[in-house]
């Protein structure tokens, strides 16, 4: 049946927590309501990536884009644009938006989704979507076209190197597997995704579950696999809904099981649940978890390609990494290896979040600057406020600050200034970040999430915290900053896992780049910021004050004294430095210093 619109609707994590789902049944509704059923199908769709703006509604063909759509505004929108062909000009993202492609808009310009090409396109419900979008179709290449050993030099003429962190090349991970020796192989997808503010693969396993069941089993028939496994944490439950869907309808079509469109060639995936433990995202401690023991990592080598799940060679990719796979065998090495940089080739998908006024799941070109992403892409610092850093790499990396602005995001020059890829998510601070909070942010949570193994990350976390939080109530003295640069170097050279070697990374790039904000911890016992609390004061401006009570009212431990109608006083002993009375007055009579 051939419709006169398709209504997408973003129906991500983050739109469904905005109504997007109610948005979308309200939708259903007012279509048959109004007789307009038979104009529009509705399509309910992963994440467009511009999360700051949804809930999102896309109409095709004339690509309105609207933003921060409500369930009242399903009425209008059927009313006006569907049956009367007339946009909803206050829904619009840009209101001089008529005849322009949404790829126009200031947010898309700059990207190039092949990760995400179909978030926000297509219903990931439905596996003829996918199909109809070349899904399955490097698959059937894979098994009808090509040898073992064609896909892997595919892939390492690709350039695709690792998207979980480490940046190994996929080529040669796979190649290692093929070659092993075994009378048993497996796939594993590693979607426990556990950065602060990372939602990448959350968001790729909604919107698009088929590209990851393709390129896993394309892995399957390459190196020698017919059975595959799924990592994915518990508190992603769309994302596992979509993904056992997928795999039921996989198992229907005959693109998952026994002989495989029709070959010789049986393959199949099976979900396994985490529990949200951070060391798990480690690939040892993962397969440990999938196997039933406690999820703690092991020394390499060997390796998981030579001896992983069950001690049988194993291929373990996360999310991005596989979802390139497809388009790297249809589109060919040439085209993916002639988009990014000499040595990191392809796009990057970070979640952008922070202090940034497009917040969102964006896509760029490896070599993309941190500049092009931040102001271009993400439109600047929320208020107007100054850039002061940026985090990569998630409690594993370190920050970018301003003279590094034009740095191109690729592995090697994250290197080369103290920061990482990581596996994508990227934190924007402003001028009322303080860096020592920022750092013991990551040092709480990476000492919560060491599994306890090994004494240099139990240890070794746990007395860097401690010194971080002495610091930061201004009881530090100047010898704990040799302490801290010691125990991060020992912490890097003897920890048994990445999570303990990397855990010291914000200290040292922060020591590194803001290291008067340390002095000043130290020295001064000044914030500069108004972050810590111990090294805060608020005080009462005497010839601003009129005595209006408010700062008194809403003070939760009666700190505040005076008459009314006349200049009050704060009580430094007492105060719990909260900041309502800074907030509540009108006046600004109340000085935070």
């Amino acid at each position: 049946m051939a419709y006169k619109n398709y209504i997408l609707v973003c129906a991500g994590t983050a739109c469904e927590s905005s109504k997007g789902i109610a948005l979308y049944e309200e939708l259903e509704k007012e279509l048959k309501a109004q007789g307009a059923d038979a104009e529009a199908q509705l399509v309910k769709t992963g994440c467009f990536g511009f999360c700051e703006q949804g809930p999102i509604v896309k109409i095709l063909p004339d690509e309105s884009f609207y933003v921060k759509v409500a369930p009242e505004h399903a009425k209008k929108i059927v009313s006006e644009h569907i049956i009367k062909g007339r946009q909803v000009e206050e829904l619009l993202y840009d209101k001089q938006q008529k005849g322009k492609s949404s790829d126009e808009i200031a947010f898309y310009q700059k990207q190039q989704r092949i990760v995400l090409r179909n978030c926000g396109v297509i219903n990931p419900e439905f596996i003829d979507e996918y199909i109809a979008r070349d899904g399955y179709a490097a698959l059937e290449k894979v098994i009808f076209e090509m040898t073992p050993d064609q896909v892997i030099d595919e892939l390492k003429a690709a350039g695709l190197r690792g998207r979980g962190g480490a940046g190994f090349p996929t080529g040669l991970k796979w190649g290692f597997t093929k070659n092993a020796v075994a009378d048993q192989k497996y796939i594993v997808c590693n979607a426990d995704e556990g950065d602060p503010g990372a939602y990448m693969d959350r968001s790729t396993a909604e919107g698009d579950p088929h590209s990851i069941l393709e390129a896993m089993t394309i892995a399957g028939r390459t190196v020698g696999a017919n059975q595959g496994f799924i990592y994915i944490r518990a508190e992603y439950p769309l994302a596992i809904e979509r993904l056992n869907n997928a795999i039921d309808q996989a198992r229907e079509y005959g693109l998952l099981g026994a002989n495989i469109l029709g070959s010789d060639f049986s393959f199949d995936i099976e979900l396994r649940l985490g529990a949200g433990a951070f060391v798990c995202g480690e690939e040892t401690a993962l397969l440990a978890s999938i196997e039933g023991k406690r999820g703690m990592p092991i020394p390499r080598p060997p390796f998981p390609a030579v001896k992983g799940l069950w001690g049988k060679p194993t291929v373990i990719n996360n999310v991005e990494t596989w979802a390139n796979i497809p388009m790297i065998i249809l589109k060919g090495s040439a085209w993916f290896s002639s988009i990014g940089t000499e040595t990191t080739k392809g796009t990057k998908v970070f979640a952008l979040t922070g202090k940034i006024n497009n917040s969102g799941l964006i896509e760029v070109p490896m070599g993309t600057t941190l500049r092009e992403i931040i102001y271009d892409i993400g439109g600047g610092i929320r208020g107007g406020k100054k850039f002061k850093a940026a985090q990569t790499g998630g409690p594993s990396g370190g920050v970018i600050t301003e003279e590094f602005l034009d740095t191109p995001i690729d592995y090697e020059s994250l290197q080369s200034i103290g920061s990482m890829m990581g596996s994508g998510g990227m934190i924007v601070m402003d001028e009322d970040d303080c860096m020592i909070d920022v750092t013991k942010f990551y040092l709480e949570f990476t000492v919560d999430e060491s599994c306890g193994k090994c004494a240099p990350c139990r240890i070794g976390g746990r007395t860097n915290y401690n010194i971080l939080d002495k610091i930061s109530k201004g009881q530090g003295e100047m010898e704990d900053l040799e302490k801290l640069k010691d125990l991060a170097q020992a912490m890097r050279k003897a920890s048994l896992c990445g999570l303990g070697q990397t855990a010291p990374n914000p200290i040292m790039s922060t020591m590194n780049y803001f290291e008067e904000e340390y002095l000043e911890h130290i020295n001064d016992k000044k914030c500069r910021a108004g972050k810590c609390k111990n090294l805060m004061s608020y005080t009462i401006v005497e010839d601003k004050c009129i005595g209006c009570t408010a700062c008194a009212r809403v003070c939760p431990v009666n700190c505040i004294k005076g008459e009314v109608k006349k200049p009050h006083v704060i009580d430094q002993s007492a105060c719990i430095k909260c900041g309502q009375c800074f907030t509540k007055c009108k006046f600004d009579a109340i000085l935070k210093g």
